[in-house]
């Protein structure tokens, strides 16, 4: 693949993303949205999140007629693609869709573009708060144009940490095991947040708005985009239990330093164990 190629798949995806971006942008104040409940009353998708994603496949396509896709919303009705070698765009029209219905200033289009099942190309754009992340392998990631870096947090109790939900894996549910391992992190770290989009909740830890970051029961085309960013920033992206991270899995572990994951994936491993072993 050359970088010719390469650069032409960038600016024409970041072109259009601009564009899917005034869509959400001109939507998130509406609140008569058409909303659909998928597997739950908070799996959410709106007319808005088909519409983006419909625009975007069409955008890319009409260019690039050879590439493959995974969509949310298209693998919700078709059953998720496998990730191949060839050339894939991996979509989420927008990510923090219970924020946007609410509208809530913390949704984003999330894309990603796979070559050899590895991260290329990497934009999440909020374009209500216009905060535009990108990212190129091998050329950093930047926020409106500007690069950025992780934080040097290397502490748990110096840093700022992202739960963004409350279940662990294999039970997908608030249970005793959780409480504690939630009210560790709360007295152990700095702080912590949820804000309701991983895609922009990696990015955070990308530009060192946070240190950390852990989901589970996430879809890659949550994170594709975000993981590529951190690891262009400096950072880490692995699986909870601090080994290496599956992209095509639903669990992941963001942090600025090594100290960090580890002191993380102790914790969540341990909280892991008591859940499997109950």
């Amino acid at each position: 693949m050359s970088l010719s190629n390469l650069d032409l798949y960038y600016d024409t995806v970041l072109n259009l993303t601009k564009s899917a971006g005034q869509i959400l942008r001109e939507n998130n104040s509406n609140r008569d949205k058409y909303i659909e409940f998928k597997t739950s009353p908070t799996d959410l998708v709106t007319k808005t999140d088909t519409e983006i994603e419909n625009y975007l496949i069409s955008g890319l396509s009409s260019n690039f007629p050879d590439h493959k896709f995974i969509a949310e919303e298209s693998a919700a009705k078709q059953g998720e693609t496998l990730l191949t070698d060839a050339p894939t765009w991996i979509i989420d029209p927008i990510d923090g869709t219970m924020n946007f219905v609410h509208s809530f200033p913390h949704s984003c289009i999330s894309i990603a573009l796979y070559i050899n099942k590895e991260p290329a190309i990497g934009i999440v754009y909020n374009p209500i708060l216009e905060q535009l992340f990108t990212a190129r392998s091998g050329k950093g990631a930047f926020l409106n144009g500007k690069q950025i870096r992780v934080s040097n947090t290397t502490s748990l109790s110096k840093a700022l940490i992202i739960i963004e939900n409350y279940g662990c894996a294999p039970v997908h549910q608030i249970t005793p095991e959780v409480v504690e391992l939630i009210s560790s992190l709360i007295t152990g770290s700095h702080s912590t947040r949820a804000l309701g989009s991983a895609a922009l909740d990696l990015c955070m830890v990308a530009c060192g708005g946070a240190d950390a970051f852990y989901n589970y029961g996430i879809k890659i085309w949550d994170i594709a985009a975000g993981m590529l960013i951190v690891r262009e920033a400096g950072g880490l992206c692995t699986d909870p239990r601090g080994g290496p991270l599956h992209s095509t899995g639903n669990r992941i572990l963001a942090a600025s330093s090594q100290n960090l994951v580890d002191e993380l994936s102790k914790r969540l491993s341990e909280t892991e164990d008591k859940l499997l072993n109950k």
